[in-house]
């Protein structure tokens, strides 16, 4: 069989089903990606650089035997297979690696990766030379340069999965390596395709202008891309934004013959659509990127940006395009006639303008400034609508697999027993369809839209509006601009003449925090993200109010309003009208009663059926060395005693976070992701290093990476820096990372107990700022949950040699660990031992071992180890002698087995 288009008709299994995993791979990466280390570079890599690499691959080698009508002994199927199995097995390679910080696979898959597509393009150029002089030639020579990008990008890819950079070099690197591959890679080989396959698609003719269109872009491009490159690599921001206006030119200049064509004959298919709502976000992402290049003040920031520059190339663009042109070319390719394609394509229609719809106009809405509740409301169901490509791709190629059965069995070419296909002209029930799928499409958006909303209402700013002032009203407005930054309103006093109605726009101007502004009118604006403003209608005023931010703790910070009636108030008439409506409960869910009593907390309760205990067993030291965590801050409602739930602020959905463990030397390269409803941040004090960027707080959706490398043994704290601290810490984001010291001896088992506050709040918020402030606490805990480890104690054996890490997170309690029974042979406090194995620090050696210590003391903040052995089988309790602390929840049960 020869290897032409005619000839590349039917099955072949390296074409068709690589990229099919794939993207089954990225689903299942998106349903589970809370558990998986690096998810969110998983996820973007196995669509980008499994299902479109290889794409690119196959059908750039299809594309170009078809135009250039030759063959050459490198572009031959088994040729192709080879370079195939080669680039699978470097991205396999690659997101194993990458993961786990095994760089020596990442430098071996990048090395795969770039060897493939570096063959593959030679391959192409060596066709070139050989066939003769055509009109679609300049196809080619955009495949051959997109396939001299990769391994310009693979490189920089893997200087990037190391963990020695700088956080300026980092994000040099990232901005290269990104724009290398999704604009030259991708984008150069999507334009010399689409110069004849889009008015293929179209079913009309190319356009006269189209191949000098392409000719004389294809420079342009290359001399954005190049600008991009130097401009990153050379640390000059304008010249970077430079490479993104050229570029952008190249791609307006090659997209006008495509417009044109789309003029005669438009789009009325799913391959067509998805294609053309691909390359509108092209654009998009390239201005996205320019602007955020242009305003960044450094390299290290353009990380924090990426998450939704990556949503729209990878998202909008590339998977747009992908599915587009897979929904069009598999069908075809597996031949059979015209109504066994149509046969196929049946299944990929379903619904296909409305997927379409609810991809785009939920991607548009998820990237604008909504409450988070939204946007992950609206991201589900863009991924439904884009998942459900899977399924109905497989049962497309059922069908023309069935159909050509049909064919083969009638002995008539071209035709099936169910007529295949209805054109969507042929019916007028069928010409409706593409307006009920829009609209369906619309409103399936605005469902979850309104889901979002109705979760978490306050944060969309719906609330009962502002009670009557019970003065006249003048019937002239003050209008007043208010900006929230830096834990202020300004101005924070206003002056307004009594019986005026006051109009605030407020504008959130602080980078990194949620902030909202609430009047004890009941007139509040709704939380308010980085960038947004809202226009609140205060009401007429007739006395004096206060306002303040009720995102927890901010008011107890100094955040607050208030509001002067100034003059005298005018006559009231009987039906005047104040301008305000009556209500004003509040529905958020920070502090706005400071007076308000915590709640009284059985913490004695029986744990219910299936209770479970927070694991404090020492997480296994392994022996990686470079050691990458994701810790994603969510809102949860979790036990703070057996039976007792309050809501809780969490790292990866418990507190504490998870425990860290690793030796002097290690790597920790921490992504830090804000699902929550607030701004957050993390501070490892086992890092050494200027906080101002690492630490900073991120707005919620936010990214954060964090890199550093232990160079100090102990067990330190990590915690969210977020001001108030305090409120952060003690609604429950921290944790510990255990750092062992050189040469320490192997025991028969160890634990990890994190001792904190809790302070429950009055209006069923995570903390009570006013109960921190006061250092009121509702329970002290060991790992988050007061007397836990009275119901499932911490197992031991006689004669056994056990460790306890134990670490005071506070904010405020100190703590003194005291096992009930139990003598102390060795104590590590703060980096040093205070006592090992019965001897002091002074001891040269010549004692008897026999010292002994009954209690670690630490302050907030501070860790250290106790090492022990039980003599006698039974129940030994571990409490805080901090009393009045442990009758409040430190108090835990050793069981000590014979």
């Amino acid at each position: 069989m020869k290897n032409t288009p005619q000839g590349a008709r039917g099955a072949w299994a390296m074409r068709d089903r690589p990229a099919v995993l794939w993207l089954a791979v990225a689903v299942v990466l998106v349903a589970v990606h809370p558990v998986v280390p690096a998810s969110r570079w998983l996820m973007v890599h196995v669509v980008v650089l499994g299902a479109v690499t290889h794409s690119i691959m196959v059908w750039s080698s299809h594309f170009a035997l078809a135009m250039l009508k030759a063959e050459h002994p490198a572009t031959s199927r088994p040729q192709q297979t080879r370079r195939l199995v080669l680039l699978h097995a470097g991205i396999t390679l690659a997101v194993v690696g990458v993961p786990t910080g095994w760089w020596l696979l990442t430098l071996l898959g990048a090395v795969a990766i770039g060897a493939a597509v570096a063959w593959h393009g030679v391959a192409l150029a060596l066709l070139s030379r050989r066939a003769l002089p055509t009109r679609f030639g300049v196809s080619v020579r955009y495949y051959v340069a997109s396939a001299a990008m990769l391994p310009i990008g693979a490189t920089l890819g893997t200087i990037l999965a190391r963990h020695d950079l700088s956080d300026a070099w980092h994000g040099r690197l990232l901005v290269a390596h990104t724009m290398v591959n999704l604009l030259g890679w991708v984008g150069l080989a999507v334009a010399g395709t689409l110069v004849t396959l889009w008015p293929t698609m179209l079913r009309t003719r190319i356009d006269d202008r189209a191949v000098a269109t392409a000719r004389g872009a294809l420079p342009v491009l290359v001399a954005g891309l190049a600008l991009v490159f130097a401009g990153a690599l050379g640390d000059l921001h304008w010249l970077g934004v430079a490479g993104l206006v050229t570029y952008a030119t190249g791609w307006a200049w090659h997209a006008v013959p495509l417009v044109r064509t789309a003029a005669r004959r438009a789009p009325a298919a799913f391959s067509t659509w998805s294609m053309a709502a691909g390359l509108v976000w092209l654009p998009v992402g390239l201005g996205l990127t320019a602007a955020v290049l242009a305003r960044s003040g450094s390299w290290a920031s353009m990380e924090d940006h990426y998450g939704p520059i990556t949503a729209v190339f990878v998202v909008g663009f590339a998977l747009q395009v992908l599915f587009g042109a897979l929904a069009y070319l598999l069908p075809s390719v597996l031949g059979g006639g015209p109504s066994v394609v149509r046969a196929g394509s049946r299944h990929l229609e379903r619904f296909s303008l409305g997927r379409v719809v609810i991809t785009n106009t939920g991607l548009a809405l998820s990237l604008a400034p909504v409450p988070s509740l939204v946007r992950i409301a609206v991201s589900m169901l863009v991924f439904a609508a884009l998942a459900a490509f899977l399924p109905l791709m497989m049962l497309g190629i059922r069908a023309s697999v069935r159909a050509r059965r049909q064919v083969a069995a009638a002995g008539a070419p071209g035709a099936v027993a169910d007529g295949g296909a209805i054109e969507l002209s042929e019916h007028p029930t069928r010409r409706r369809l593409p307006l009920v799928q829009l609209g369906s499409g619309l409103a399936a958006v605005s469902v979850a839209a309104v889901v979002g909303v109705g979760l978490d209402p306050a944060a969309a700013g719906l609330v009962i509006g502002p009670a009557a002032s019970g003065v006249a009203a003048t019937g002239q407005t003050t209008t007043v601009r208010v900006e929230a930054q830096h834990m202020r309103f300004s101005p924070s006093t206003i002056s307004v003449p009594r019986g005026n109605r006051l109009v605030l726009d407020v504008v959130n101007t602080d980078q990194t925090d949620v902030h909202d502004l609430v009047f004890d009118n009941g007139a509040r604006t709704g939380r308010l993200a980085t960038g947004a403003h809202k226009v609140l209608d205060v009401g007429v005023i007739g006395d004096d109010l206060e306002g303040w931010c009720s995102i927890v703790g901010h008011r107890q910070m100094g955040m607050t309003m208030t509001v002067r009636a100034s003059g005298s108030a005018p006559s009231a008439d009987a039906g005047a009208s104040s301008g305000g409506a009556s209500g004003g409960h509040s529905m958020d869910h920070g502090s706005t009663a400071a007076t308000a009593s915590p709640p009284t907390l059985d913490l004695n309760r029986a744990p219910e059926p299936g209770f479970t205990a927070y694991d404090p067993v020492l997480p296994p030291l392994s022996s990686e060395r470079v050691h990458k965590v994701t810790l994603t801050v969510t809102e949860e409602s979790l036990d703070i005693a057996p039976g007792v739930r309050l809501p809780r602020w969490t790292f990866n959905g418990a507190v504490p976070g998870p425990t860290l463990h690793g030796r002097v030397g290690d790597v920790f390269d921490i992504t830090l992701v804000n699902r929550a409803s607030m701004g957050h941040s993390v501070d490892f004090h086992a890092s050494s290093l200027a906080p101002e960027r690492p630490m900073r707080t991120i707005p919620p959706g936010g990214t954060l990476h964090y890199r550093f490398t232990a160079t100090r043994s102990g067990i330190w704290m990590y915690h969210c820096s977020s001001m108030p601290m305090s409120a952060h810490i003690a609604a429950g984001l921290h944790g510990a990372v255990v750092i062992e010291p050189p040469g320490l001896a192997a025991v028969d088992g160890s634990y990890v107990l994190v001792q904190s506050e809790v302070y429950a709040s009055a209006d069923g918020s995570a903390v009570d700022p006013d109960a921190v402030a006061a250092e009121r606490p509702s329970a002290v805990v060991f790992n988050g949950t007061a007397f836990q480890y009275d119901q499932r104690p911490l197992a031991a054996r006689v004669g056994k040699r056990l460790r306890i890490w134990v670490l005071d997170a506070g904010p405020s309690h100190p703590t003194s660990f005291h096992v009930v029974g139990g003598q102390f042979s060795t104590v590590y406090s703060e980096g040093a031992y205070l006592l090992r194995d019965g001897r002091g620090p002074l001891d040269t050696g010549r004692g008897t071992g026999s010292g002994g210590s009954q209690a670690l003391a630490l302050q907030p903040g501070q860790g250290g180890f106790v090492e022990l052995t039980l003599p006698d089988a039974g129940r030994y309790p571990f409490v805080s002698h901090l009393m009045v602390d442990a009758e409040r929840g430190a108090h835990g049960l050793l069981q000590v087995a014979p």
